[in-house]
C-alpha cells in the first residue's frame, strides 16, 4: 500500500509500538518501563516526555527512519464520553487529556506523544476508540446515589476488534450477534456487545473485579475510613487504588505469570488471590448475561492475562453455561488502530472532531 503508520499504545508498564505498511506489519516493539522510574512521576500525564523518549530510541534502535512515517496513530485515551470511531488529535482533546476529565490512565498520555511527533514531522496523527467509548443505555448510568453516574472506561480497541474478528470468521456482522467479552490485563474490563454496541461495561477502574494492578469494586465504608484515616492524601489514595492495587497490594507483583508459578509451588496466599480474581471475574461475566437476558452468543477471553490456560480454563468452569467461550490471548489493539487509520484514508470512515459532541450515545 506504501502507507506507513506508526501506532503507539502505552500501557501501565509498558509502551508497544508498531510500524505498519498499510494494514500488514512491518514489526511490533514492547518498551518495557521500569516501575520504580514510572513511581517517580506524580501524575501519568508527566511521563510523556519520558515516554516519548523511548518510542524515539526505539526506532532507531530498529533503524526506520522516522522520516519515512506517514501518519500517526494512537490509543485513545479517558476523555469525555464519545461515541466510536476515529478522532484527529486536537487541542481541546489534548486539553482535556492533561486534565484527566475521566481520570488517571497510561493512554491518556498516548496522544501527546502522537501529536509532538506528527507536529515535528508535519503529519497527521489520530486515536481510535478511546477509553471512555460509551453507548451504555440510560438505564446503567444509574449508580445508586445521585450526583454520582456509572461510567463507560473499558479497553473498548481490543474489545472491539475481537468482536469483528469473529464475526468476519462467522460470515457475519458485529449487529448480528450478542457478546460478552473480558479484556484481561494490568485492567481489567467486561463488556456486554447487543448487536454491535457496547451497552454496558465493568472495570477494575470502577466497580469491576480487581486486576493485577487495580482494587475494582471495594466495600464502600472500609473505602471512607481508609480515604480520612489522615495516612494518604488524594492523590496517593487514587494511585494505591489504581497502580498498586488488587495483586500488587497483595503480593507485590504484578506479574500474573509469577503468581501462577508461586502457586503452583505451593503458595497457599497466591493461589487464593488468583482464585479471588479468577471468581470475581466469572461473577462480572455472570452480570453481563443478565444485561443481555441471557441471549448471548459467545463469551470472549482476551488480553495478555488470556495467554494461562489455566487462568482461562477456570473462569469458562464458571461461565460456560451461559455461552461458548471463546480465548484470543494477548490483544488486538495495533492492528486495529491501523485498519482504522487505513478506512480514514480510502473514505470508508470519517474522521470525526472532538469537541464537537459530548453525550452520551
Amino acid at each position: 500500500m506504501g502507507l506507513y503508520i506508526l501506532a503507539i499504545n502505552p500501557g501501565s508498564t509498558s509502551t508497544k509500538i508498531s510500524i505498519f505498511d498499510g494494514e500488514n506489519e512491518v514489526f511490533t516493539e514492547n518498551i518495557v518501563h521500569n516501575y520504580e522510574e514510572l513511581k517517580k512521576f506524580k501524575k501519568v500525564i508527566d511521563q510523556q516526555d519520558y515516554r516519548y523518549k523511548a518510542v524515539i530510541n526505539a526506532l532507531k534502535e530498529r533503524r526506520f527512519p522516522l522520516d519515512k512515517i506517514d501518519v500517526i496513530v494512537a490509543r485513545g485515551g479517558i476523555m469525555r464520553p464519545v461515541r466510536a470511531g476515529t478522532y484527529r488529535i486536537n487541542e481541546k482533546m489534548l486539553e482535556d487529556l492533561k486534565n484527566a476529565v475521566g481520570g488517571e490512565h497510561a493512554s491518556n498520555v498516548s496522544a501527546f506523544i502522537a501529536h509532538r511527533l506528527a507536529k515535528e514531522k508535519g503529519i497527521p496523527a489520530y486515536v481510535v476508540d478511546p477509553v471512555s467509548v460509551d453507548e451504555m443505555e440510560d438505564v446503567a448510568r444509574i449508580s445508586g446515589l445521585f450526583g454520582i453516574d456509572r461510567k463507560s472506561l473499558s479497553h473498548a480497541l481490543n474489545i472491539r476488534r475481537v468482536v469483528y474478528k469473529i464475526v468476519q470468521e462467522l460470515g457475519k456482522t458485529p449487529t448480528e450477534l450478542n457478546f460478552i467479552v473480558a479484556h484481561l490485563g494490568g485492567g481489567i474490563s467486561i463488556a456486554a456487545i447487543e448487536k454491535g454496541r457496547m451497552v454496558d461495561v465493568e472495570s477494575s477502574n470502577c466497580q469491576g473485579p480487581f486486576s493485577p494492578e487495580r482494587s475494582g469494586g471495594l466495600p464502600i465504608l472500609e473505602l471512607v475510613e481508609l480515604c480520612y484515616s489522615g495516612k494518604y492524601t488524594k492523590e496517593e489514595i487514587k494511585r494505591k487504588l489504581i497502580q498498586e492495587g488488587g495483586l500488587y497490594s497483595y503480593l507485590g507483583t504484578k506479574d500474573v505469570k509469577e503468581v501462577e508459578e508461586r502457586a503452583q509451588n505451593g503458595d497457599k496466599k497466591s493461589a487464593l488471590l488468583l482464585d479471588a480474581m479468577i471468581y470475581q471475574i466469572a461473577k462480572g461475566i455472570g452480570e453481563m448475561a443478565t444485561v443481555l437476558k441471557g441471549e448471548v452468543d459467545f463469551i470472549v477471553l482476551t488480553g495478555g492475562i488470556a495467554r494461562s490456560e489455566r487462568i482461562c480454563d477456570a473462569i469458562s468452569e464458571r461461565v460456560e453455561f451461559i455461552a461458548p467461550v471463546r480465548r484470543i490471548p494477548g490483544e488486538e489493539e495495533m492492528k486495529a488502530l491501523a485498519e482504522a487509520v487505513c478506512r480514514v484514508m480510502k473514505g470508508e470512515e470519517e474522521v470525526l472532531c472532538y469537541g464537537e459532541e459530548f453525550q452520551y450515545v
